[in-house]
Parts: structure tokens; sequence; C-alpha cells
């Protein structure tokens, strides 16, 4: 009886045709050049959409008075940090004000003395003599000159 490889043998190709190239002997120590596998690289992630439009969520009743401590905790926080820096801030506002006033206060007074300067040169003797001779004024001759007598209570005109 024949064996199937024989039987399926093709009838031109002699039996004494080239040997059949077996494949190389299995090594049993691993190949020094491969890689090793990377961690998890046999994991597959999909990607599943998920529709949570119809989901309710369920009202927390202690949601609400935390929230509300948390509100009210801030606003202490709030006051209490208000009340220690609005006293700083007040002096220090004040403390610009008053340099500034003080500021306002050495220009004026450069002013005064640079107008009381600009006073005493236009009412010196020698200036307002030289206007009047410009103008042509004399001094008033002896009879020229009317003082009025002023009365006890001060009025110098009568009214009538």
């Amino acid at each position: 009886m024949a064996t199937l490889p024989a039987f399926v043998r093709k009838p031109d190709v002699p039996a004494t045709a080239t040997p059949v190239r077996r494949p190389a002997a299995v090594r049993t120590e691993p190949d020094p050049f491969l890689l090793r596998p990377l961690p998890l690289e046999d994991v597959f992630f999909h990607c599943k959409k998920i529709d949570n439009s119809r989901l309710v969520r369920q009202p927390d009743p202690e949601a609400r008075g935390v929230c509300w401590s948390t509100i009210g905790a801030a606003c202490v926080i709030v006051t209490v940090m208000g009340s220690v820096l609005v006293p700083s801030v007040a002096g220090t506002l004040a403390g610009y004000r008053l340099e500034a006033l003080r500021a306002e206060e050495r220009r004026l007074l450069d002013e005064r003395r640079v107008l009381e300067l600009e006073e005493a040169r236009l009412l010196s003797p020698d200036r307002l003599e030289e206007l009047a001779k410009k103008q042509e004024l004399v001094p008033p001759k002896p009879g020229q000159v009317v003082h009025l007598d002023e009365k006890a209570d001060g009025a110098v005109a009568m009214v009538k």
C-alpha cells in the first residue's frame, strides 16, 4: 500500500530529483539581536461611545449645607482681611495726600516769595519817581491837599 505522499507525487518528476532542503536546525539559545517585548504591548484600547444624556443626577442633601458653610467662611475671611488691611491702606493713602499737600505748600511759598519780590520792585520809590517823570506828574503844592476831618463816630461823609 502506498502512502499518501507517494500517491500525490507527480509522475513526471523522477524520484531521484534534487533532494529537498530541510530548514536549518532550530536554535536552542536565544538570538542576542532580538528586542525584548514592550510592556503591555499586547493590550489594546478601544474607544466606546457612552451616552449619558438620559442620566439624572440625584441631589445630595448635604452638599447644600457644605456650600453655604464654605460661602460663609469665605465671607468671614474677607471681612477679617478687609478690617486688617483697610487701616494700613488708608494710612498709606493719607501719607501720599499729605506729601502732595506739602509739595503744594512749598510751591505756593516759592510763588509768594516771587510775588512779594515783584511787588517790592514795582512799589519801590525810585521806580515810582521814574513813572511820575514819564507821565509828567509833579508833587502837589501846599494848598492843593485837602484833609478830611474825621467825626467821632468814624463817619467820613454826611448822609442827607
